[in-house]
């Protein structure tokens, strides 16, 4: 079956199995790529499909496979490059098959989801503290959702809001949100604050959400709307959380079935990714800025390649404006690369910093970027020495 003729369903499993203006792209400029840790397919896992999160000197992340029962850890890189497993996913209540990134709090806790695994096998929501392993939420499949697939959010409360790819009233997936408890001892309570039906409004989303300074969620959907390619939404609090299609995607010119999610500015301004269609094949990279109640696309640049061979995570932005982002299978070796826009005077250059060779160096990177100490880190879910994937680090 060919790439373009797969609904966005087909394309999102295809990929996980294998693994403004824009002026005249530059040479790649001189960068040190590095091996920071080579997964082996055991104890310290197996084909991380996301990237990993900094704190100072360390780095975290999750593997969707491997560990010591075989359904992915979660990890950290310590300041010595080395890895440290923090809980292997037995494949039973306590989750299986993590694919988001972490999020950590003031206090040190991480949050994560997992695809699969709890009490019903739909996937789950856990909080990792030191190496003890909590399930706050079992997916039951229903009306709650299920299939999480993205990293969460977390309010100034503690509250952690996410998505679900599938479940919810039209079986297209919610936004919701799990509120901790209010005793001790107590447990977590989840609502559902929107769910995608079976029009316009979007569907399947592979990404998580954002906030902006008003309390508002951001996201993007990688299927349904007005064309069929996915969305960009907006969801308002009130009673009932509202709905506001900020973007429907069309495939030629903006781009088609976003995987990634949205990074903000301190203008309020927001960043994401297409994983395939604009001028270059390959998806986009676009902007959203607010004016007097409305919202402006526009496209910063369409990224060379085929079919889904896109950006599949979010994107990073450092403190001065540049953002950064890998490919799952663009490049002269169909491997993946990782690349950076710089903007300067209305339009983006685009740099190619690194393309994989599929070796032993990595291969399909579903990976968003972390900074640590002016590096970039990220990794391949496959490739390396033992074709389980990487941790990789690319310094300027």
């Amino acid at each position: 079956m060919k790439p373009e003729s797969m609904s966005a369903k087909d394309k999102l499993v295809l990929a996980f199995v294998f693994g403004v203006m824009a002026v005249a792209t530059p040479p790649a400029q001189a960068q040190t790529f590095s091996l920071v840790h080579t997964f082996t397919g055991g104890t310290d896992g197996a084909y991380p499909l996301n990237g990993l999160t900094a704190s100072g000197k360390v780095l975290f992340g999750t593997t969707s496979s491997g560990g010591a029962f075989g359904y992915g850890v979660v990890f950290k890189i310590n300041a010595l490059d080395q890895e440290i497993v923090l809980h292997a996913f037995s494949g039973g209540t306590d989750g299986a098959n993590s694919q988001g990134s972490l999020i950590r709090d003031k206090a040190g806790n991480l949050y994560g989801t997992t695809t699969a695994g709890g009490a019903s096998n739909l996937g789950t929501v856990f909080k990792v503290t030191g190496k003890i392993e909590t399930v706050l939420y079992s997916f039951a499949g229903g009306t709650d959702g299920a299939d999480p697939k993205a990293r969460l959010a977390i309010d100034a409360t503690g509250n952690l809001y996410g998505t679900t790819a599938a479940g919810g009233t039209s079986g297209n997936g919610t936004v919701f949100k799990l509120a901790p408890p209010t005793i001790q001892g107590g447990k977590w309570t989840e609502s559902v604050l929107y769910n995608f039906g079976t029009g316009t409004d979007g569907a399947t989303p592979v990404a998580g959400v954002s906030f902006d300074a008003a309390g508002n969620l951001y996201g993007t959907t990688s299927a349904g709307g007005a064309h069929g390619y996915g969305t960009v939404f907006q969801l308002t609090p009130g009673t009932a959380w509202k709905e506001s299609i900020l973007h429907n995607f069309q495939n030629a010119a903006d781009g088609a079935v976003p995987y990634a999610g949205l990074i903000s500015d301190k203008s309020g301004n927001f960043y994401g990714a297409a994983t395939e269609g604009g001028t270059g094949g390959g998806g986009t990279v676009f902007e959203l800025s607010p004016s007097n109640g409305n919202w402006t696309f526009t496209v910063l640049y369409s990224v060379p390649g085929w079919g889904i061979s896109g950006t599949f995570r979010d994107l990073l932005r450092d403190a001065s404006g540049n953002l950064y982002g890998t490919t799952h299978c663009d490049g002269i070796n169909s491997a993946g690369t990782v690349y950076k826009l710089t903007p300067s005077g209305g339009s983006w250059t685009y740099t190619l910093l690194y393309t994989f060779t599929g070796g032993s160096d990595g291969l399909y990177s579903f990976s968003n970027l972390a900074l640590r100490l002016g590096s970039l880190y990220g990794t391949t879910a496959n490739g390396g020495s033992q074709g389980a994937g990487v941790v990789f680090q690319i310094t300027p």
